[in-house]
């Protein structure tokens, strides 16, 4: 009887590519536990390397370590570089029906830069 090899499975391993990496985090953000997501995007930095997300984001590498690290809370503006460097954006979609994608512009909005931009300010959004 031959004995079989068993190996660790590494997350890091399945985040080769970008589609790899969407799936990962979209399947993490369906969970709705925002610490789990900063994990899986923690992984997904790592993935890529420290060091060439840490280039591509403008920080050092020390500071990207601490900002993924277990129960920290980065901002907003963090999480979206990281997103951004990862090649990936964020899409808002309703809640009550995820798989059918609507006009997101409000009717009386013309889909401008202007118009958005006046809608932003009434809602005080920017």
């Amino acid at each position: 009887m031959s004995k079989e090899k068993i190996t660790r499975w590494n997350v890091l391993d399945g985040l080769r590519n970008d589609e790899e990496i969407a799936a990962y985090l979209e399947a993490a953000l369906e969970d709705g536990d925002y610490a789990f997501f900063l994990s899986a995007l923690d992984d997904a930095v790592h993935a890529l390397g420290i060091n060439s997300m840490a280039k591509k984001m403008g920080v050092n590498r020390q500071s990207l370590y601490k900002s993924f690290d277990k129960g920290s809370k980065p901002n907003f503006n963090t999480v979206f570089k990281a997103i951004d460097s990862l090649g990936l954006r964020l899409a808002i979609l309703p809640k009550n029906n995820p798989g059918k994608r609507r006009d997101a512009r409000a009717p009386h909005v013309k889909r401008t830069k202007i118009g958005v931009k006046k809608l932003a300010e009434k809602k005080q959004v920017i």
